[in-house]
C-alpha cells in the first residue's frame, strides 16, 4: 500500500475517543469512504504541535474546526446543528463553498423546502416558530471580544451596538451576552456605559428562542442565532462576514444605514434558503447519500478517493 494512502484525523480527546470506537456518525462515514479507496485510517491529537507535524507526515489530514494549513489537509465542521457538516479547505466560514455559491430560490423545490424547514423548526424550537411575531425590538446576540475590530468585521461589536442605536432610533435593542464567553471588566464597563447613554438598550443573557420568536429582526456580527432566526422568518443584519449571508442585509455591502433600513421589510424565501443551505450545500450525515457527498468533496479537493 502506498504510504500516501493514509488518512489521519486530528481530534480533541473526547471526539477522538468516540471516533476511534466507531461512535461518531460523520467521521465514521469519512473513514468508510477513505477505507473503500484503500486508505489506512488513524486518529491523533489536535494540539498545536501535533497539527504542525501533520505537514511532514505521509498521507492526508482531516482537522476538526482547525485551519488546514497545508495542501494535504482539510477541515470538517458542523454546520450549526447535527447532522449537517462541511468539509472545507479553510476554517473561515465566510470562505466556504456555500458562502461563495449563488443562492437561487427559484431552483429550490418549494414543497420539499417547506416540509424541511417546518420539520427542523419544530425539532429545534418546538412550536415557537409558528408563534413568531414582530414585538417591536431588535435582538442582538453578542459574541466575544466586544472592544476589538477583527478583520472579518465591519466594526467592533460595541461600535455595532452604537451604530444600531443611531440608525434605528425608535426600537428598543435587546443585547444578550454569549453564555460560553468570558467578558473582561473593560467590556462589561463599556456595555454599562453605553446602556446608561441609551435607555433603549438592555443587556441580558440567554433566551435566544424567545427573542427569535418576538423580535422584529436580528442584528449581529455573525452569530449563528441569526441563521436560526430564519426558522422564525426573521430578517438579519450582518456586521461581519459569514456563510449564511445570502438573504441577510449585509452592512459591508450596503452600508450601515441602508442595511438597517432594509431589514424590517425583508421577506426572502426562508424555507428555500434553509433547504438549500443545509440539504444541498452541506453534507447531511443522516442521509444514505452522505458517503457519496463526502466522496465528492474529497475528490474536489484532489484526494485520491
Amino acid at each position: 500500500m502506498s504510504e500516501e494512502r493514509q488518512l489521519t484525523f486530528y481530534l480533541h480527546w473526547d471526539v477522538r475517543k468516540r471516533a476511534s470506537q466507531g461512535r461518531h456518525n460523520f467521521i465514521n462515514k469519512i473513514a468508510a469512504v477513505a477505507a473503500n479507496a484503500g486508505f489506512e485510517v488513524a486518529f491523533d491529537k489536535s494540539d498545536r504541535e501535533t497539527l504542525l507535524k501533520s505537514a511532514q507526515r505521509p498521507g492526508y489530514a482531516m482537522f476538526h474546526m482547525e485551519d488546514p494549513f497545508h495542501d494535504r489537509a482539510l477541515t470538517m465542521r458542523r454546520v450549526y446543528e447535527y447532522p449537517f457538516w462541511a468539509i472545507e479547505r479553510t476554517a473561515k466560514r465566510w470562505d466556504w463553498q456555500a458562502a461563495r455559491a449563488r443562492f437561487d430560490a427559484g431552483a429550490v423545490p418549494g414543497g420539499k423546502a417547506a416540509r424541511f424547514s417546518g420539520f427542523w423548526g419544530k425539532r429545534l424550537f418546538g412550536a415557537a416558530p409558528d408563534q413568531a411575531k414582530r414585538g417591536g425590538y431588535v435582538y442582538v446576540p453578542l459574541q466575544g471580544r466586544l472592544l476589538e475590530h477583527r478583520s472579518f468585521q465591519h466594526c467592533a461589536p460595541l461600535e455595532m451596538l452604537e451604530q444600531l442605536l443611531a440608525h434605528d432610533p425608535a426600537r428598543p435593542v435587546a443585547a444578550t451576552l454569549h453564555p460560553k464567553e468570558t467578558y473582561t471588566k473593560a467590556e462589561i464597563s463599556a456595555l454599562e456605559t453605553l446602556a446608561a447613554r441609551y435607555p433603549r438598550l438592555s443587556v441580558t443573557q440567554g433566551g435566544m428562542a424567545d427573542h427569535l420568536r418576538d423580535c422584529d429582526y436580528v442584528a449581529t456580527q455573525n452569530s449563528s442565532a441569526a441563521f436560526f432566526g430564519y426558522f422564525f422568518r426573521k430578517p438579519a443584519v450582518l456586521f461581519g462576514r459569514i456563510d449564511f449571508h445570502h438573504i441577510a442585509a449585509n452592512v459591508q455591502e450596503l452600508g450601515t444605514a441602508e442595511a438597517i433600513a432594509r431589514a424590517p421589510q425583508m421577506q426572502p424565501d426562508y424555507a428555500a434558503y434553509l433547504f438549500w443551505f443545509w440539504q444541498q450545500m452541506s453534507v447531511n450525515a443522516g442521509l444514505e447519500t452522505a458517503e457519496d457527498r463526502i466522496r465528492a468533496r474529497l475528490k474536489a479537493a484532489g484526494w485520491p478517493v
